[in-house]
């Protein structure tokens, strides 16, 4: 969905790590452009996020699933020293600094940012001046940039939340919602606002792209009539990307929404609440048991290898069972 930012502070004992985990992962995404050490770093930080305990050790580190020795040696050093010398050979980089700059930019990607550099344009400022070089959902990232770097605490999602079920209800009664992601896990706070939305008549072998088209254009208008939705970042067939605020006393948030068809729901519901790393742990699990599982469906696997067709699932609890895996609520899904 919307740019990832570093793993929540609250209750943290591991938050310094995860901060130094969480800058070289973006530097391997953005600048170096390795995804595989991306992911490992992001992969680090979320355990050490999630672990109960102070590490104190790259050895009681590497106990931990997605901690090898390269970053375990990482660990000893920033626990010794407070700081990590490659961290620092970046930082002293002004071509890197600016790069990982604009690609927090919401819509500037590292292709774009790496162009904008070789431009000349390394500055918030240099973007304020050049936004002839930018695209609409580039432009929109810029205008709300510090408004969407500040992370949404749950009460407010909470209030958004309100406001979409009110809407929807009046627009349609049989609409169903559920905010995902880190809010759904219980969080107190989140990087923005992942809304899913499903109504018993569109279903995935009878609904057409221009119905579905039409349904989401219809619930993103009321949300904008009642000034919840700010900005449009793009809105396809089945999902909007945008910004919406609850109130002029509150920042602008960024928010997705996603039109599901009800039979894909709860699969939907399953993989957008997470976390990645459950995600993972789920659909390794289903292969043992002879499934695949995604965000569309769950099916089984035939000794051909060639998925069959969709069980049907009418809750959470129907994927767990069925794939032998025991249930955990959302909020016990953050490792």
């Amino acid at each position: 969905m919307s740019k990832r930012k570093a793993p929540s502070s609250e209750n943290n004992h591991n938050n310094d790590i995860c901060e130094v985990l969480t800058e070289l992962a973006d530097y391997e995404k953005n600048v170096s452009r390795n995804i595989y050490k991306y992911n490992a770093y992001r992969k680090a930080a979320g355990v050490l996020a999630e672990h109960p305990l102070r590490i104190r050790s790259g050895d009681e580190a590497k106990n931990l699933s997605g901690i090898g020795k390269k970053i375990a040696k990482k660990i000893d050093e920033i626990l010794s020293t407070g700081k990590l010398r490659k961290l620092e050979n970046i930082h002293s980089d002004s071509k890197n600094a600016a790069i990982n700059l604009l690609t927090s930019v919401t819509g500037i990607g590292p292709a774009k940012a790496h162009s904008l550099v070789n431009d000349g344009i390394t500055t918030l400022e240099d973007l304020k001046k050049n936004t002839d070089k930018l695209t609409h959902h580039q432009l929109i990232g810029l205008k709300y940039f510090e408004d969407f770097e500040k992370r949404i605490p749950r009460e407010e999602i909470k209030k958004i939340e309100k406001i979409i079920l009110d809407e929807l209800k009046n627009l349609d009664a049989d609409y169903q919602v559920t905010i995902c992601g880190s809010y759904r896990r219980g969080k107190v706070e989140s990087g923005d606002i992942d809304a899913l939305i499903t109504h018993p008549n569109l279903t995935s072998d009878k609904i057409d792209k221009k119905i579905k088209n039409e349904m989401l254009t219809s619930i993103v208008q009321v949300l904008e009539k009642c000034g919840l939705i700010t900005d449009t970042l793009s809105l396809g067939e089945t999902k909007f990307m945008g910004a919406c605020r609850f109130d002029s006393e509150h920042p602008t948030r960024r928010i997705d929404i996603r039109l599901t068809p009800h039979d894909q729901y709860y699969c939907s519901i399953l993989y957008f609440t997470g976390s990645d790393m459950f995600n993972k742990a789920m659909r390794a699990h289903a292969l043992e048991n002879g499934f695949t599982l995604n965000e569309y469906s769950l099916r089984p696997v035939g000794v051909t290898g060639i998925p069959g067709e969709p069980v049907e699932i009418n809750s959470e609890e129907d994927v767990f069972m069925c794939i032998d895996f025991p249930y955990k609520k959302p909020e016990d899904r953050n490792c």
